[in-house]
């Protein structure tokens, strides 16, 4: 952890946790929406959302993210978390780049257990590119969240007893914090709506 960081204290009242979690289609240099959702830990209310889009198969998705960051210009932000970093047909974000750069603690949660990434990026453009950002994310934790369910983090910014209690505040039922699967819903509207207007 970087000491120059801002630490986050899990007990203020109030607490806000943006949520940042994608939808698309797979085809090829088409646009994933990424949708962020700003939640409050006292009742799980949503207080701000903002969306953009990235390509699907590129190499935008930490530039996408921090768009997504610049456009709420919402320094009451305490804390960060992604619904995954290899996103859009592998366009893999910098977590640690997004960490510093928004100075909050970050926390990328996925679900399933895998086998790595090698394979499937052996034929596409930028490869060792891909590979570089994926190692430096750096390997997963599996964590048992309160409600029983396991699923797997990597945390920057905060250690993972602090995460475990964070995740623990945002999540109602299932293993899915509410900011992530309400930015997943509305990205997945969005992009339906901008597929039938052609948008």
């Amino acid at each position: 952890m970087n000491p120059e960081l801002p630490t986050i204290h899990l007990d203020k009242k109030g607490l806000r946790v943006l949520g940042i979690a994608e939808s698309f289609y797979k085809e090829k240099g088409g646009k994933s929406v990424l949708a962020g959702v700003v939640m409050r830990a006292d009742k799980n209310i949503i207080d701000g959302t903002t969306f953009t889009k990235i390509t699907v198969g590129g190499m935008d998705a930490t530039e996408g993210t921090l768009k997504i960051w610049n456009q709420l210009k919402r320094p009451d932000i305490n804390a960060i978390f992604l619904n995954g970093c290899v996103i859009a047909m592998f366009n893999i974000i910098d977590l640690e780049e997004v960490w510093k750069k928004t100075e909050k603690p970050l926390i990328c949660i996925t679900y399933e257990e895998s086998e790595g990434l090698e394979k499937y990026l052996e034929e596409l453009e930028n490869k060792k590119e891909r590979e570089e950002i994926y190692e430096k994310n750096g390997p997963r934790e599996k964590i048992t969240v309160h409600t029983g369910h396991e699923v797997y983090i990597r945390a920057l910014g905060i250690n993972t007893d602090q995460a475990i209690e964070l995740l623990n505040k945002f999540i109602i039922q299932g293993s899915k914090a509410e900011p992530i699967r309400v930015a997943r819903i509305l990205a997945r509207e969005i992009l339906k709506f901008l597929h039938n207007s052609n948008g």
